[in-house]
């Protein structure tokens, strides 16, 4: 079987949970012996020609077609109008040889020139289907400029949504979101994502009960909650002193908190010494305004971490009171409470375990891979 993914750039040449999910779905697409032509492109210092993340075997089985995104002056609708430029020349790379291909999987809008031409009937080809992860653009947004570019973002997510012959889903509310754009419930396949079970720990850590260790994980987009979360760490500092907090993505310094009790570690791209980090801390935090199916939760679940996060997204398939909490968006109440249950909670350890369990029998890539390639199959 021959499978063409379009993104908009796989870790770690471009950093994203969009990316690193793309990443993994073309490793374990190669390790179950699947050619892949994989259209991406370049945000890092690494060579992306030489795929060197991928093992000797797995290249054997990836094709990379390595495109430029777009840029231009920057005005109202830019990111629009240059992921329209970018799903052009993907179109452009891979219009010779659509025949070839048994299914064609795009992420976002990179598919938006393909999906269009054939909707048309302008070209004969495999079925394509389309990833928008988390369709943020159709949940709460936490500023008037966020909810400015959803709603400059909907009608061309909707239109593509429409018009692809499969959508893909991670489950919960975004299935739902999927389904009131119009997509018919017949074309959206629900499929989780996951991590490597080489990042998979084999122990936790025991909580110490005289301070309780958190952890953030991510960038300091607004959407991420960060803002919600330094005002209720900063009342907390004033009231207890048996917790320690770290930070671990690119936090600039107006959002940083001095205080002996949070650390700031900067951005990481080694996934192993975000593991060392993870794997110390009792409970990671995820306050985020709207979210997909989060890498951060998967991988704090995987290092043995109870997991505080609000309820958008699919995060409610991964997480519940046996391994967290679930708390509502924007909700600094829900979050302080959420953070002093944690802190004296006597059952941390076995939210700890649950996390991990979960892992192990639900949310690990070889099991995935197995899942997305029976499904593709079923389309053909």
């Amino acid at each position: 079987m021959r499978i063409a993914l379009i993104t908009d750039g796989i870790s770690p040449y471009v950093l994203g949970g969009m990316q690193k999910h793309s990443f993994y779905l073309v490793k374990y697409l190669a390790k179950n012996k699947i050619h892949v032509d994989l259209v991406h492109f370049n945000d890092s210092e690494f060579d992306i020609e030489k795929l060197d993340f991928f093992t000797e075997e797995e290249r054997k089985f990836i094709h990379a077609i390595v495109l430029k995104f777009p840029i231009s002056l920057k005005f109202p609708g830019q990111y629009i109008y240059n992921s329209y430029r970018y799903s052009t020349s993907a179109f452009n790379a891979i219009k010779d040889k659509l025949e070839v291909y048994d299914f064609i999987y795009t992420k976002g809008f990179c598919g938006w020139k393909l999906i269009a031409k054939k909707h048309k009937k302008n070209i004969t080809c495999c079925k394509i289907g389309v990833n928008f992860h988390g369709y943020e653009m159709f949940q709460i947004a936490p500023e008037f400029i966020a909810k400015l570019q959803q709603y400059l973002l909907r009608p061309f997510v909707k239109k593509i949504s429409q018009q692809a012959d499969v959508v893909f889903s991670y489950g919960g509310k975004i299935t739902e979101i999927i389904k009131e754009i119009g997509v018919n419930p017949k074309q959206i396949l629900e499929i989780p994502s996951g991590v490597e079970k080489e990042f998979i720990s084999n122990t936790i850590s025991s909580p110490t009960e005289t301070c309780r260790k958190f952890v953030f994980l991510g960038r300091a987009e607004r959407r991420k909650g960060i803002i919600e979360l330094n005002s209720v760490i900063k009342k907390m500092l004033a009231e207890k002193d048996n917790f320690k907090f770290e930070f671990v993505g690119p936090i600039p310094n107006d959002l940083k908190i001095s205080h002996n009790s949070i650390i700031y570690h900067g951005e990481i791209r080694d996934s192993q010494k975000i593991k060392s980090i993870l794997s110390t801390n009792d409970v990671l935090v995820c306050p985020s305004w709207s979210e997909g199916f989060p890498n951060v939760i998967l991988e704090a679940m995987a290092c043995g971490l109870a997991i505080i996060a609000t309820n958008v997204g699919a995060i409610a398939a991964m997480v519940s009171d046996k391994n967290g909490w679930l708390i509502n968006p924007a909700c600094k109440i829900e979050l302080e409470a959420a953070l002093t249950d944690a802190i004296n909670s006597t059952d941390i350890r076995l939210k700890k375990e649950t996390s991990l369990q979960l892992i192990n029998s639900t949310f690990n890539w070889d099991q995935i891979a197995v899942q997305t390639i029976n499904h593709i199959r079923s389309q053909q």
